[in-house]
């Protein structure tokens, strides 16, 4: 397979205008959103006007939008993200660590999600009509008809009641004496139910594509010819039926990046995972603009790395799509 160094171009060019655009417009929105972080010290009368001005012009919040902006860039150019009012530190460590802790939730929720959605859309398409179909599309409208935050709090509930699983963290609090298998065990058992709310959150709109794209693959008249000419139904399946899946299926799981991604910021939030979400709501409220810019682009930017992943696996499964960027 020849690579196209004007595809690749053509869609980095494309992201970096997406990113420029978002970073633009969360300064304008925070702008015209009334206060500021050091707005609630004018409320007391211990703390002099003074010295709210000062901390203001200190932090470069009197300086015009294009100003802040552009030292906001120079800040990204040596890899701070701006400055944390809360934290008084660059915005950088403070996302780095909350990053990883949901990079390891999302990446194992996609990671779920798809082995369980693939084989059993494949199936359930397969038997179209049968108790197995009628089971998942009763589950699935049922789990997309309940909000997320009402699938997280049952979760929540079930642990409160039975006392199986932990209420939220990531580790137990007494952890002096684990080994590394045993703080694994406990990472794991933590992680457990954040899983299980996202997997049901993101499970039912993968597993009905994929089962309305089966159908309408099997109902081809090659996919006929193949199984008029004896080959068994599992070879059909998922060797000549499911390849011809993969554009539509590469395009939803770019799309699934985002959307899990988004969705697992209020599922940390509500089972008080230590991630993004949680730092993102407490920077909201406390008007500590550079962190919410900072989580944002950062949101983006896997949106994008995302977009930019399922256009490489196109290009690299489709040659219709090869041919397009040549041309």
């Amino acid at each position: 397979m020849e690579f196209n160094v004007n595809y690749l171009v053509r869609r980095l060019s494309q992201s970096l205008f997406l990113l420029a655009g978002v970073s633009v417009l969360s300064f304008v929105f925070l702008e015209l959103a009334p206060g500021d972080f050091f707005e609630e010290m004018r409320l007391n009368p211990q703390i002099p006007a003074e010295t709210v001005s000062s901390l203001k012009h200190a932090y470069s919040l009197d300086q015009p939008l294009p100003v802040r902006y552009w030292r906001w860039l120079e800040s990204v150019a040596r890899g701070e993200f701006g400055f944390s009012f809360a934290y008084g530190s660059p915005v950088a460590p403070l996302i780095r660590i909350r990053a990883l802790n949901t990079l390891v939730l999302t990446g194992t929720c996609t990671a779920l999600s798809w082995a369980i959605a693939v084989p059993l859309g494949v199936f359930s398409a397969h038997r179209r009509g049968s108790t197995l179909d009628r089971v998942c599309e009763l589950g699935t409208s049922t789990i997309l008809a309940t909000p997320d935050l009402l699938l997280a709090l049952g979760l929540l509930f079930l642990a409160l009641r039975t006392g199986w699983f932990p209420m939220g963290g990531m580790s137990s609090a007494v952890r002096e004496h684990y080994g590394h298998w045993t703080e694994a065990k406990d990472a794991s058992w933590h992680l457990f139910l954040p899983v299980v709310a996202l997997v049901l959150s993101s499970l039912p709109v993968i597993l009905k594509h994929v089962r309305a794209t089966m159908l309408d693959v099997l109902a081809s008249p090659y996919i006929r010819a193949a199984e008029l000419q004896g080959i068994r139904p599992a070879r059909v399946l998922f060797r000549h039926a499911l390849p011809a899946c993969v554009n539509p299926l590469i395009s939803l799981f770019s799309l699934s990046l985002a959307s899990l991604l988004s969705a697992s910021l209020l599922i940390e939030v509500v089972m008080s995972w230590p991630g993004l979400g949680p730092l993102l709501l407490e920077a909201i409220l406390a008007r500590d603009v550079y962190v919410v810019i900072g989580v944002v682009m950062l949101s983006t930017l896997a949106l994008v790395c995302g977009c930019l992943l399922g256009d490489l696996l196109l290009y690299a499964a489709d040659p219709r799509i090869r041919h397009e960027g040549a041309a």
